[in-house]
């Protein structure tokens, strides 16, 4: 069985006076506190959630 991709987000920005779809993405994403990192499964959804909050995160494959 192959391995599942993975990649590392970290949060880097405040959601504080963003829109409320761009803090419900962060919460989606599992971030909720700054500089706070979660690995996430590599899919096309998740890579979407990260494109809509690109300015807000950090990205390490």
């Amino acid at each position: 069985m192959a391995k599942k991709q993975t990649i590392k987000v970290t949060q880097i920005g405040s959601p504080i006076r963003r829109r409320e779809d761009q803090r419900q993405t962060l919460v989606g994403l599992g971030l909720n506190k700054m500089h706070k990192t979660r690995e996430l499964e590599d899919t096309p959804a998740v890579r979407g959630m990260i494109s809509k909050v690109s300015h807000l995160v950090r990205v390490e494959d």
